[in-house]
């Protein structure tokens, strides 16, 4: 079970091929962030979503949840065009990390980890950041980008990490957790 309503970890549950994944979408809130290890914040919202799923459905649930996080901030989702345009602008021209808690919850475990994954953007470029914001893209994604978005890939200049950890879910990591999982039940 799948604990999400993105459709971008829908997709991407999918890229492990053994597993077959139903998703539940959670309506569990998510914590404020209120300081700390932004990897530890990820990780409680991850396991927050689990149980929550895990509580009406049982059986092997996965949450996820990503931050992106510069100078000790951890910015999520963007509400307005003026946050998101903040936000990119804060970004770029500088390497930021994004962080993708995740949790395995199972009759028998609890498994709790993260993946983080930077990311460097070029200086900042006004056409391009308007035009991004005006799509409505920024808007339901952490850190207020898509890595997958085509209007943003100009302004990437690197990533060093897991690619699809920056779009939502560790796709390696978490097919090799639920494998060592699976193998002691």
């Amino acid at each position: 079970m799948l604990a999400s309503a993105s459709p971008r970890r829908a997709l991407l549950i999918k890229k492990i091929p053994w597993l077959t994944a139903t998703v539940f979408p959670c309506q569990a809130d998510e914590l404020p962030f209120t300081g700390g290890s932004a990897a530890t914040y990820a990780q409680e919202n991850a396991a927050r979503k689990a149980d929550w799923v895990f509580g009406h459905t049982g059986g092997t649930v996965l949450g996820a949840d990503t931050v992106v996080t510069f100078g000790g901030a951890v910015y999520g989702k963007p509400k307005a065009a003026s946050d998101a345009d903040c936000l990119l602008h804060t970004l770029c021209g500088r390497t930021h990390s994004v962080i993708t808690g995740y949790c395995i919850r199972t009759n028998e475990q609890r498994y709790v980890s993260s993946e983080e994954t930077r990311v460097t953007f070029k200086a900042y470029d006004e056409a391009i950041i308007k035009a991004y914001v005006r799509s409505g893209a920024p808007f339901d994604k952490a850190g207020g980008y898509g890595l997958q978005d085509p209007l943003l890939a100009p302004l990437i200049v690197g990533v060093d990490g897991d690619e699809d950890n920056v779009i939502g879910l560790p796709v390696q990591a978490i097919g090799k957790a639920i494998k060592e999982i699976l193998k002691w039940q």
